[in-house]
């Protein structure tokens, strides 16, 4: 289905070919060369998907991906594709915690970069269709995007609220590592085991009432994690 899409990117020979492989597939396709205006250009149009280069001039893209996550009236449930020359672990943490929904390193195939375009689009519209999914006093509402404990509502960064609502989407499944990387933020060539971990130990802090024995967000030995389908009798309230 044809997007509304904004790309930031000071290149111009790469964004004009970005632009060029976007429109080739249907995209209404806007360019703009520094984070100042795509912050601009965001708020003004509402894109349906944003792709952002990390290095620009005036504002760098993790800071307008932090300004955008922060606008709720326009920019928290934006999809983002970073674009960047770096690809260590500390700045796939970074993007993630900032709310990246994919992550792309350059040198790239602009090929690969429309079926990503293509991926986020569709996972993206997909979660905002989910059920709402309770068990014991915990409450996911992708639709929404809140998460709520004893109906207090809890502060989640992007990162953790999309591994949470991936969980919750198949509740009692056994997700790898891998596995949750993959489904809720597309990145198969940049997988961390720590990524992950550091982001259940502090949805643990946050969600649970006693972290150190989790009653929601289960440790599955020589798999990875689930989200509990049911409390057991000593959680249960």
């Amino acid at each position: 289905m044809p997007a509304r899409i904004l790309v930031a990117e000071d290149d111009l020979k790469q964004a004009d070919l970005i632009r060029r492989y976007l429109e080739r597939e249907g995209h209404l396709t806007v360019v703009v060369h520094d984070g100042r205006a795509a912050i601009d250009e965001a708020r003004r149009r509402s894109p349906d998907l944003l792709v952002l280069d990390v290095m620009m001039p005036k504002v760098d893209g993790l800071d307008v991906c932090r300004v955008l996550r922060a606008d709720a009236s326009n920019g928290a449930g934006l999809p983002i594709i970073m674009l960047t020359a770096r690809s260590t672990e500390d700045d796939l943490l970074l993007g993630l915690d900032l709310g990246a929904d994919d992550y792309l390193t350059k040198p790239y195939n602009p090929r690969e970069l429309v079926a990503r375009v293509r991926t986020v689009l569709r996972r993206t519209r997909v979660r905002g269709e989910g059920e709402v999914y309770r068990v014991g006093a915990l409450e996911i509402d992708p639709g929404r995007h809140e998460v709520r404990v004893a109906g207090e509502l809890i502060d989640l960064t992007p990162a953790e609220f999309k591994i949470l609502a991936c969980l919750a989407a198949s509740p009692g499944r056994a997700f790898s590592r891998q596995q949750l990387l993959e489904h809720a933020f597309g990145f198969d060539h940049y997988v961390f085991d720590r990524t992950v971990d550091v982001h259940m130990m502090n949805l643990r802090k946050k969600i649970e009432p006693s972290p150190s024995e989790p009653a929601y967000l289960k440790t599955v030995y020589g798999v990875g994690y689930k989200l509990a389908d049911k409390l057991a009798a000593d959680h249960a309230s």
